[in-house]
């Protein structure tokens, strides 16, 4: 009796479920909309139209650019060492196919999330990882930011492959900053959402949502 009580114990943890850690970073609600930096790039017309929606996934962020840039932060302390990965689904109804994506005059994207690395006193010695939703170029490319190397951008999904279509992908942004700056970051200091045709001139409309770290 005491034998089949222990080989039942073992097989009930076997079996339990096992909850990974996942830390969500936007709720994509009205009260949250209202309380993150909203940050206009400089030289730009217009600010991007952000506006809210749901579906059967939950919350979403709608990003109009018209000629214009204007992105969306939120100042998070994600310990990197206990969830690494950071998850996006996003979509790209209209993009912009055409510009060249590496250079000042087409460093334009239907949809990015900046991951912030706070390595000084100014914003200028942040150190930041720009992942993109590409219109133009492949799933894996990756360059500097045309206007300052302290900035890489990294190509997760393509219009190329998925236009107007929901897109769900996972990074390893601690092997990220480890590869492309040559830091080992135990914590991220924030996250930013970013929409901009400013460069371009161009419009672009894009989807954002489920934006959040786990550990595998």
């Amino acid at each position: 009796m005491i034998k089949f009580f222990v080989t039942f114990f073992w097989v009930l943890l076997l079996f339990q479920p096992s909850y990974a850690e996942k830390i969500k970073v936007f709720e994509f609600t009205e009260k949250e909309l209202s309380e993150l930096k909203v940050r206009k790039v400089r030289g730009a017309d217009n600010k991007t139209l952000y506006t809210l929606g749901s579906n059967e996934n939950g919350n979403f962020l709608k990003a109009v650019a018209d000629n214009g840039a204007s992105g969306l932060g939120k100042e998070i302390k994600i310990n990197l060492n206990k969830t690494p990965f950071l998850n996006i689904t996003w979509k790209i109804e209209k993009d912009l196919s055409g510009i060249k994506e590496d250079t000042k005059k087409g460093h334009d994207f239907a949809a990015r999330v900046f991951a912030i690395k706070k390595t000084g006193a100014t914003l200028l010695s942040n150190r930041a990882i720009n992942y993109v939703f590409s219109s133009n170029d492949d799933v894996g490319l990756n360059w500097p930011s045309p206007y300052t190397k302290k900035s890489i951008d990294k190509v997760l999904s393509s219009t190329k492959e998925s236009l107007n279509q929901w897109v769900t992908v996972k990074v390893n942004v601690k092997e990220d900053f480890k590869k492309f700056h040559n830091l080992d970051v135990n914590e991220l200091n924030g996250l930013a959402i970013m929409s901009d045709t400013d460069n371009s001139k161009k419009k672009s409309i894009a989807y954002y949502q489920n934006i959040f770290f786990s550990e595998n």
